[in-house]
């Protein structure tokens, strides 16, 4: 075996050694890119270039490594080399463990400075404060819908959005334990509790439910209470040393949370992108329908309406709607013109690189 073997592990480290070269060298020419960015004042971070990237390596990926594995390769790359010209600051609902880091690694890899909030409103003021070069945040949940309260503060928010990440949210029943003996009350956020109300009413009706400000928090809370069960993930348990009784117990397998990234980069055209926007109109009969036809008229793809009541105005309703492409696309260009035109109030949130 150890006669067959050393041939192989002699190929192995020979690659690993001109992998280690080449990546001296684009770590070299990454900072020089610092130096032509620094004395341009451009931005160290351009998600569509990295987007652009990701997306082409997947494409000529040959195997057999997986693509998803190929580019979660090339993010860290990427990101430390980034971290040659300047680590970047991101902001996100903490503290540590929460699906937001997650989202957040997703996004820029893990050669970064992380700032854990304690909302997300606290996220906003730091992103729009130079706290935080980006904040991270929840926009909308696959099983329950809208994240209301990001939705209020992009009306006012100074930011734009700069991209979007889609994850996977798998829930585990965690203690102190690992059992539920003697548990008492069950903590998550308010989303997870929703997103996992089925299996907690079949497999445990009668225990408390309350609701704290992140999953992470839940999870702090049962590694110092043996009489709290946490919803997290598997990842804040390992944190936080808590033992698993269930795992995957949300209602919908599929369930999935999509994040923005907000900062005040506003994004340069990927080829693929989403632009999303908020509006109003008038309260009158076929209001909305006629503000929207010049998205039909232009060919553009709308994928998402979301209708928030208005606190402030004269309006009832704000409408938040995604479409497919950039603000700088013609067609994009000409709808969005026309949709202004005809709004009682309209916004460009940002236009910014498809998730992966």
């Amino acid at each position: 075996m150890t006669d067959k073997l050393t041939p192989l592990r002699e190929q192995i480290d020979a690659i690993d050694a001109q992998i280690l070269e080449l990546l001296s060298r684009r770590g070299k020419i990454a900072q020089e890119v610092g130096h032509v960015k620094a004395e341009t004042n451009a931005p160290v971070f351009r998600p569509e270039r990295e987007a652009q990237v990701l997306r082409g390596v997947a494409e000529r990926n040959p195997g057999p490594l997986k693509d998803r594995d190929v580019q979660t390769i090339f993010r860290e790359i990427m990101s430390s080399c980034r971290a040659l010209e300047k680590r970047v600051t991101v902001a996100y609902l903490g503290p540590s463990g929460t699906f937001s880091e997650q989202a957040v690694y997703q996004q820029f890899g893990t050669a970064i400075e992380t700032l854990p909030c304690v909302s997300i409103d606290e996220v906003f003021r730091a992103t729009e404060a130079g706290t935080a070069d980006f904040g991270v945040v929840p926009v909308e949940n696959s099983s329950e819908g809208a994240i209301n309260r990001t939705l209020d503060l992009m009306l006012a928010t100074t930011t734009v959005i700069s991209g979007e990440i889609s994850i996977p949210v798998h829930h585990s029943l965690m203690t102190k334990t690992g059992s539920m003996d003697g548990v008492t009350v069950v903590c998550a956020h308010s989303q997870a509790l929703a997103q996992c109300q089925v299996w907690l009413n079949l497999h445990h009706p009668g225990i408390e439910r309350r609701a704290v400000a992140s999953n992470a928090e839940a999870a702090i809370l049962a590694s110092q209470d043996p009489s709290v069960a946490a919803i997290a993930s598997e990842m804040a348990g390992e944190q936080y040393q808590l033992g698993v009784v269930q795992a995957h117990i949300q209602d919908d397998p599929h369930n999935r949370t999509r994040f923005a990234v907000i900062g005040s980069l506003e994004t340069g055209p990927s080829g693929r992108d989403h632009t999303s926007i908020v509006l109003a109109v008038p309260n009158k009969a076929g209001a909305v329908y006629n503000l929207l036809a010049p998205l039909a008229k232009h060919g553009v793809s709308m994928t998402r309406f979301e209708s928030r009541p208005a606190r402030i105005g004269t309006w009832e309703y704000y409408f938040y709607v995604d479409i497919e492409g950039h603000v700088v696309d013609p067609a994009v260009a000409r709808a969005l013109g026309e949709l202004k035109d005809n709004a009682a109030f309209f916004k460009v949130l940002g236009s910014y690189p498809q998730s992966l």
